[in-house]
């Protein structure tokens, strides 16, 4: 479902409770892949794919880190507000839970949990968000939940 604003005027009322937004598309790149593991999370199954086919994966897979960035700007790009977002407090459950691997092709799925106006601060609301990343199979690979404070059109 996409949002009935453009991301360039997204704000806290935007962001409604049981609404699910799928977006984005990047495929994983084997060059990325290793280099993203040789500098942030240097083992063999992320960085060798002769020692990667030795493993129990059976050849490379990206780092869990490096899938979670590329979610990251899939999330920035299609769901965070441009003009109203206030930054996250975290994130929670995060789960990697298939291997991720060159040549797949991942996209976004986000399921607004909660969506609360603050009580302290009338500017903003507190967006909590589960994520899921699916393959080009539609499976999960990658969940998690967010939390991100987003400032409100007209303050409560």
């Amino acid at each position: 479902m996409p949002f009935a604003t453009a991301i360039h005027d997204r704000y806290f009322e935007d962001y409604i409770k049981g609404e699910v937004h799928t977006f984005g598309s990047t495929e994983v790149v084997e060059a990325e892949v290793i280099d993203f593991a040789r500098k942030f999370d240097p083992q063999d199954f992320h960085t060798d794919p002769d020692a990667a086919a030795r493993t129990v994966f059976g050849g490379l897979i990206a780092s869990g880190w490096h899938t979670a960035a590329m979610m990251m700007r899939m999330y920035a790009d299609h769901y965070l507000t441009k003009v109203a977002s206030l930054a996250s407090p975290g994130l929670d459950e995060l789960r990697w839970i298939m291997p991720v691997r060159p040549g797949d092709v991942l996209s976004v799925r986000v399921s607004i949990v909660e969506a609360v106006p603050s009580r302290s601060k009338p500017d903003r609301g507190v967006v909590t968000s589960f994520i899921e990343v699916l393959n080009q199979r539609d499976e999960v690979v990658m969940s998690m939940r967010a939390v991100n404070m987003i400032g409100r059109r007209v303050p409560g």
